[in-house]
């Protein structure tokens, strides 16, 4: 029996370039979104910082800002990489990146060379934002010959890049895998949420009487994976598609429900096992009246909460994101929870399921987190602590 054992971690949002200074500040419950104009449009915003510059053997068209934060992720877990895959043959790593915006910000500049008639000189291939060019790229850079994927189901392709990941692991195609999401900002993402009446030109407050609407943020996270069944364990992925609209959830939240239940029981673990839930909680008032009622039925109540009233929606890097918010839950020695960054107003008709409101201990042994995509793509991921539950 092969397993899914997580080696090492790396994240990146505006609330911290590591994982560990990502989770201090969401522990703080302060926001590390800035109020800030993005063309015409004035939102809360969430932006990497102070990101290296790609190698120079990089593939020059791959060359994008979305690609620089990828192999900024890299870098922290490299030296764990290295070690592994010293003794593996390349043929047998894999790679599964999930985005939803690759390098598509590159191309913006062409376009406004194309409208003022100017010379075009911007140097812009269509490489850049081809959704396989994170994958493509860092499998070349690295010299594996694994299988290499890039998944976009919009905000659940870094979980669903988790789902690829496990399956390769335990079906013995590959002994290790990097697998996770990443995505940047761009004006065509915040234009497109914005022309939906999805964006609040306020702070981002899930499950609040008073929520209106998502702010957006950027950010990514890797996962080095093996297939030792020691240690902490990627032990269940539940996918559903509720296929109800193009982009409104099912208000019932049906493909939600049979996410979670999935990812249960592929973890073989009980609703009353899971210490935290990680909600995807984006603030806007159907996801978060259909999630509430999801976790519900499933849980009736839970310890949880949504962290993106700290670090924003990164949507295509959303899913492997928050899953590495619920690994560092499971690894903190204090055995403490966020808190959901929210205005302390909670909506009277959700159904109460445990929201945190402010950061608490729990003796987390399991911890899920909900991606709850356009079109329905729903994913739920279930860690395992390496050390047993409490019974």
């Amino acid at each position: 029996m092969r397993g899914c054992k997580i080696e090492a971690v790396s994240a990146m949002s505006s609330a911290g370039n590591s994982l560990d200074a990502l989770y201090r500040k969401i522990l703080s419950g302060e926001t590390a979104l800035k109020q800030t104009q993005r063309g015409d449009i004035s939102s809360f915003f969430g932006a990497v910082e102070n990101l290296p510059p790609l190698p120079n053997h990089w593939p020059t068209t791959h060359r994008s800002r979305n690609n620089q934060l990828l192999w900024a992720l890299f870098l922290q877990i490299e030296a764990q990489y290295r070690e592994l895959s010293k003794s593996i043959d390349p043929a047998r790593i894999g790679i599964a990146i999930g985005t939803s915006t690759s390098g598509v910000g590159e191309s913006e500049p062409y376009f406004d060379y194309l409208t003022s008639g100017q010379p075009i000189d911007h140097g812009f291939h269509l490489d850049q934002q081809d959704i396989s060019s994170p994958s493509d790229s860092l499998s070349r850079v690295l010299g594996v010959d694994g299988p290499a994927i890039s998944i976009s189901t919009a905000c659940s392709s870094g979980a669903n890049a988790l789902a690829s990941a496990k399956r390769w692991l335990e079906q013995d195609i590959c002994d290790i895998v990097i697998a996770g999401g990443v995505d940047t900002l761009c004006q065509l993402t915040i234009s497109g949420f914005h022309s939906l009446s999805a964006m609040s030109d306020q702070l981002t407050i899930p499950m609040s009487k008073n929520r209106a609407g998502i702010n957006l943020g950027e950010g990514g996270a890797l996962f080095l994976l093996s297939a030792h069944q020691d240690g902490c364990q990627v032990a269940g992925v539940g996918g559903a598609s509720d296929a109800h609209h193009f982009s409104a959830p099912h208000p019932d939240g049906r493909g939600a429900q049979a996410a979670m239940l999935s990812a249960l029981r592929q973890a073989q673990v009980r609703t009353d096992e899971v210490g935290y839930l990680n909600l995807h909680g984006t603030g806007t008032e159907q996801n978060d009246a259909m999630e509430s009622k999801a976790v519900s039925s499933v849980f009736g109540k839970v310890p949880c909460s949504s962290t993106k009233g700290i670090i924003g929606h990164t949507l295509g890097a959303a899913g492997a994101l928050e899953v590495a918010i619920c690994y560092a839950v499971l690894l903190d020695s204090s055995g403490r929870a966020p808190a959901n960054a929210f205005d302390g107003v909670l909506d009277p008709s959700l159904p109460l399921i445990g929201l945190l409101t402010e950061s608490e201990a729990t003796a987390a042994r399991v911890a899920m987190s909900n991606s709850f995509a356009f079109g329905g793509s729903n994913v739920s991921v279930v860690l395992k602590s390496g050390v047993p539950a409490l019974s």
